[in-house]
């Protein structure tokens, strides 16, 4: 069962996720129109995947899936990464607004993914005993 203070974390996370997810997609728009130095595929691709994460992590939590903590972990793995990539082009003030929201989702995933247990919902009907006697 779950009490107010699990709730109001998780609530706090999930908004966290789609502050990213926004973010991210709005930064991403914002390289397309800033020419050449921007307009580099890998961090195209890795704006493109944080937001996919984030939001993936919104959905696990809303519906308390057993694989949340895996979920937020790779999310929060993601999230540094964009961070670093932003952070390399400290001069823009629109990459390093990036930056900073990512960190800030990486670290609130971090959470959770550490927490996930407390979290879940719902409990799985399939145990790893049998998933190994396959």
């Amino acid at each position: 069962m779950m009490n107010e203070s699990i709730l109001t974390t998780m609530e706090a996370a999930k908004q966290t996720c789609i502050e990213c997810q926004t973010t991210c997609i709005d930064t991403l728009k914002y390289c397309k129109t800033q020419g050449d130095k921007y307009i580099d595929m890998a961090m195209m691709s890795m704006l493109r995947d944080c937001a996919e994460m984030c939001m993936m992590c919104v959905n696990m939590m809303d519906d308390g899936s057993e694989f949340m903590g895996n979920t937020c972990a790779l999310c929060a793995q993601i999230c540094d990464r964009t961070a670093m990539a932003c952070e390399q082009m400290s001069n823009d003030p629109t990459m390093m607004l990036c930056a900073t929201i990512c960190r800030k989702c990486a670290e609130s995933c971090h959470a959770m993914s550490l927490n996930s247990a407390a979290y879940f919902r719902r409990s799985s009907s399939v145990t790893e005993e049998a998933l190994l006697s396959r």
